[in-house]
């Protein structure tokens, strides 16, 4: 009985991380929440945010913020892109300032410096985890 109730509190526990979508699940960010870096950047390049599939922080939207200016407001099993130009970059998430429920009020700032490239494409998941919450992660296939 003890090893039941050890596997279903751990199986509940790994059902609040989140996973990476299946590729005809991903949908792009609506226009109206794709706030800014959406003008193509002469020798620039292009940095990709994907938001993970989960129920942690599932009805909540993200900021995605670049060089700490809100490019995009996020949900799950969505994906942004963004034009940026070359050089030193700051990509980074925080809790959603225009929510006005539990989801707007935590605390959440995370960043990754990346060094862009002319006509280079970086991409990026955010993911929650049932213990470090939300982060931002290079996307390694």
């Amino acid at each position: 009985m003890r090893s039941i109730v050890t596997l279903l509190s751990l199986t509940l526990l790994a059902g609040c991380s989140s996973y990476r979508a299946d590729p005809d699940r991903v949908q792009a960010v609506p226009s109206e929440r794709l706030l800014a870096f959406q003008q193509s950047e002469a020798a620039g390049g292009e940095i990709v945010v994907n938001r993970d599939l989960g129920f942690l922080g599932g009805g909540c939207y993200v900021e995605v913020r670049v060089d700490r200016q809100l490019a995009a407001r996020i949900g799950v099993g969505e994906v942004a892109t963004f034009q940026v130009p070359a050089g030193d970059r700051i990509v980074g998430i925080a809790a959603d300032a225009q929510d006005e429920t539990l989801c707007g009020k935590g605390r959440l700032n995370r960043e990754l410096a990346v060094q862009v490239a002319a006509g280079e494409n970086y991409r990026f998941r955010i993911v929650s985890e049932n213990t470090g919450g939300f982060a931002i992660r290079p996307d390694t296939p």
